[in-house]
């Protein structure tokens, strides 16, 4: 099958997506700081400069909410079990093996079962958890400041443990998707496709042209 150039990644899309990883790079770095790993910054200007970060992500992630409801492109992301065991056989033999991918990727379907399923847990449990525990903690730490003494936690312990392990989980997703983005047709292909915006994708339109017809005439 003929493959062609398709837009599949507009604008907005893909400022968000390198914007994101821009912001959740830099609260992994200065957030790994504050936890006493290394020191770079400083742990004061380290606390700053990862709430900065922190409110710079919130903000994107508005925008993005509106965008993906407003385009109805949160359809994407709806999680589905067709050919989850395909897709799974796939990453773990058949991408050793140049087998054939079994999920062909369209403009109107863009992830496989298994991307739909990872993003959609991203995006309602592990971000909301990052998001919610990290304004927890800024709060309670300056109540004087923003003045919210309603909030009464006797320790941080656990708020901090949730932040951690979101921030641990955001981490692990950002490995596996650097190893994934170099297991398309080519090593650079999907970069590119997020950089312009553009990808190479067989053409349904082309097969349906190109299928042999049923000759309606009488073969007598």
């Amino acid at each position: 099958m003929i493959k062609k150039q398709f837009y599949i990644y507009k604008s907005f899309e893909r400022f968000w997506h390198w914007m994101q990883a821009i912001l959740i790079f830099f609260l992994a770095f200065t957030g790994f700081e504050i936890h006493g790993t290394y020191s770079f910054f400083g742990f004061r200007d380290a606390v700053r400069y990862h709430n900065i970060a922190a409110y710079m992500l919130i903000i994107l992630i508005a925008f993005a909410i509106f965008w993906h409801l407003s385009t109805g492109e949160y359809k994407q992301y709806i999680p589905t079990l067709k050919n989850i065991k395909a897709q799974l056989n796939y990453y773990i033999f058949g991408i050793f093996r140049n087998a054939p991918h079994p999920t062909k990727k369209s403009v109107l379907s863009k992830l496989n079962p298994l991307q739909k399923i990872t993003y959609f847990s991203l995006k309602v449990l592990v971000i909301p958890l990052s998001v919610t525990s990290g304004l927890l903690y800024i709060f309670y730490r300056y109540p004087s400041k923003h003045g919210v003494e309603a909030i009464n936690i006797k320790t941080l312990e656990f708020i901090a443990i949730f932040h951690t392990v979101a921030a641990i989980l955001l981490v692990v997703f950002i490995i596996t998707h650097l190893y994934l983005i170099t297991t398309g047709d080519t090593i650079t292909s999907n970069l590119k496709a997020m950089l312009t915006g553009y990808e190479e994708l067989e053409d349904e339109n082309d097969k349906k042209i190109n299928e042999p017809k049923l000759s309606t005439q009488n073969l007598d």
